[in-house]
């Protein structure tokens, strides 16, 4: 399968947007990168291409790939089909038909996928009256389909075996009509894609945002058209009321149109429909309305991750409702299913069921670990009782820490992107600093006493070495260097009245400088007795000194 979303790691700040908004809980991949930044990539394999963190995502760190630079390399070789989704006139209202008017001009042929969707209506209802199905899950929006594949397998079954409106309108044109062009389609719709490649029968996913780019990139103007009717002359005929598939229950409102008995429940956006279609896998079949009519997008197709409309909510259902009024008026036959409806008894006599059914293809679930197995994940996260389990602040992105954890379990996630885990590491940082900043306020009164006791030591040997004798020039010089080194000895102690570990160090190196200078004095110079003692004196101070610091600084090591 194409990887349909990208990163861009340089813009990506580690927010959790796009988890947050994500409704399948593998699709994205959170790691911690040098420096401490969290960057959160794509799993493809996983990704059901919904759309939701790029339409989420502030920073642009999200986006989407299409075909549309492809399509316009093969439109240059080869005449293309395009098939156009009737939510291209609340996206580009004033437009629309300018932008099919340009790709007639270059030679394509166009088909509207309003007709696919009334083709998808009749099979439906026939498919239904003839109890080919039982309880089903519409499948128009390929996210949906994605999703059931990946994560719900099971609901496989349940799931419409009527092809999408596209597909149909694809199958039509290539069996019906014997057209064997390269197919394209322009589209709302990220997921498309996925739909494609499964089934083979479109070529090109187009979507609208990255077609309006293309035509903005290469100095393409499309005319402001003035018409304000719906209807365009595409080259065979334009569809119905399936031309209001792209709005909420749209599909719904196609088969009420022929049958308002058929019990239809419906359901739209990331953060309601899937969490109901796991609801109601759980369900028993009994519960199951006979249609749950489900899109991805809140709004419908209309507004789309693949739209980047300027259209308000508003804008969309007036044109859908404009859009409905015109193709009700258009339909031959009887009034919302009382009586013959024409179109569908042209299906019913030149098109085959059969033809536009489809199969799905389930991938391999992943094992959901126990909870044995995740307790040394809830560890890892510093949660280690019943209630720190269930914070469930959804800080990380996801819905509760029992899928965040889930989540570290399968490598999609490290605890340090955890809330609860950051805070116990800063308790435990701040604990252990506080215990050290208790052991360093005990070294550094000892040092201050040891550095008092060392300037009155220091001052007693000071005064002691005025009476050294000056029996000759070498000896006051050699006296000079060690008095000297014993005032410097008690600026140090003063200059340095917070002393901790590396001052005292210092100071040790300086008394032993001070201890060799006396041994000098004494060895080299002819002194008189009384000197010889003072001196003797002076460097068993000094050495007793230095056993004092050293004693120091072994307790202050032990302390740390």
């Amino acid at each position: 399968m194409s990887e349909l979303i990208i990163v861009k790691p340089e813009k990506c700040v580690g927010c959790n947007a796009c988890v947050r908004a994500c409704p399948a809980p593998e699709a994205n991949i959170t790691k911690m990168i040098e420096g401490g930044k969290f960057i959160t990539s794509i799993n493809p394999d996983r990704c059901i291409g919904c759309g939701a963190c790029v339409v989420s995502c502030n920073h642009g760190a999200r986006d989407f790939i299409d075909d549309t630079d492809e399509c316009m390399n093969k439109m240059k070789r080869d005449k293309m089909i395009i098939l156009v989704s009737p939510s291209i006139k609340s996206v580009f209202p004033t437009k629309w038909k300018g932008i099919l008017d340009w790709f007639r001009k270059q030679g394509c042929i166009i088909y509207d996928v309003s007709f696919g969707a009334d083709i998808c209506t009749w099979a439906h209802l026939r498919a239904i009256e003839q109890k080919k199905v039982g309880n089903i899950i519409t499948q128009p929006c390929s996210a949906i389909v994605k999703y059931v594949e990946t994560y719900q397998p099971k609901l496989l079954a349940n799931l419409s075996p009527i092809h999408s409106p596209v597909s149909c309108c694809a199958i039509y044109v290539r069996k019906y009509l014997n057209r064997n062009n390269p197919i394209a389609m322009l589209s709302p719709c990220v997921a498309k894609k996925y739909e494609f490649e499964e089934t083979g029968l479109v070529d090109f996913n187009v979507t609208f945002r990255k077609l309006n780019e293309y035509f903005e990139k290469n100095g393409i103007s499309i005319p402001v058209s003035s018409a304000e009717d719906y209807e365009y002359k595409f080259d065979d005929q334009q569809g119905q009321v399936g031309a209001i598939y792209p709005r909420p229950g749209g599909l719904r409102d196609n088969l009420w149109l022929h049958n308002p008995d058929i019990n239809v429940t419906t359901s739209e956006g990331v953060n309601k429909v899937y969490p109901e279609l796991d609801m109601y896998a759980e369900m028993p079949d009994f519960k199951h309305p006979e249609v749950f009519d489900v899109l991805s997008c809140e709004f419908g197709c209309n507004v789309g991750p693949g739209t980047d409309t300027n259209q308000t909510m508003f804008d969309v259902m007036l044109t859908m409702k404009e859009v409905e009024k015109e193709a009700k008026s258009r339909r031959k036959g009887g009034f919302m299913g009382r009586g013959e409806d024409k179109l569908l008894k042209k299906f019913d006599d030149e098109l085959k069921l059969n033809d536009f059914l489809r199969n799905y293809k389930p991938v391999t679930p992943t094992p959901v670990p126990t909870e044995r197995q995740l307790d040394p994940i809830y560890e890892s996260m510093g949660q280690h009782t019943e209630d720190e389990k269930h914070y469930d602040c959804r800080a990380c992105g996801y819905r509760s820490c029992r899928e965040m954890a889930i989540a570290i379990y399968r490598g999609l996630n490290t605890p340090d992107n955890c809330v609860i885990h950051a805070k116990s590491v800063m308790v435990a940082r701040h604990s252990e600093l506080a215990e050290q900043h208790e052991k360093l306020a005990e070294i550094t009164y000892e040092c201050l006493e040891l550095s008092d006791k060392l300037k009155e030591g220091v001052d007693n040997i000071l005064k002691n070495m005025e009476t050294i004798g000056e029996s000759t020039t070498k000896t006051s010089e050699r006296a000079a260097v060690v008095k000297d080194l014993l005032t410097n000895v008690v600026a140090f102690c003063h200059d340095n009245s917070t002393m901790d570990a590396g001052s005292v160090s210092q100071l040790i190196s300086i008394l032993e400088t001070t201890i060799d200078a006396f041994s000098a004095l004494d060895d080299n110079v002819n002194v008189t007795n009384e000197s010889s003692g003072i001196i003797d004196t002076s460097i068993g101070e000094i050495n007793k000194l230095v056993e004092e610091i050293n004693d120091t600084l072994h307790k202050a090591n032990e302390k740390k």
